[in-house]
């Protein structure tokens, strides 16, 4: 029930980083800026859920993997959601 649970709470932090992946572009005024802000989110991301795997046993790594890299999306997600709210950035 617990690897249930944890399961569906990394699928909805890969949600929010496919979201955050998604939006930028439409509210980055180049190409090249989205790509950097992209590429900078995704390495941080990386980086986050490799440190988060290592802590935890072999068995739950991947959940903490893939959680620790949602989890860095989450604020860039909430961001892009209430600029999109607001009407801003090209729809």
């Amino acid at each position: 029930m617990t690897r249930y649970l944890v399961g569906m709470l990394v699928a909805a932090l890969l949600v929010v980083a496919g979201y955050a992946h998604y939006r930028i572009p439409l509210h980055t005024a180049t190409r090249s800026r989205a790509l950097l802000t992209q590429g900078v989110l995704a390495l941080v991301g990386l980086a986050f859920g490799y440190v988060a795997a290592s802590i935890y046993p072999p068995q739950w790594a991947p959940y903490a993997f893939l959680g620790g890299f949602g989890v860095v999306h989450l604020p860039a997600a909430i961001i892009l959601f209430g600029k999109r709210a607001r009407g801003e950035g090209r729809s």
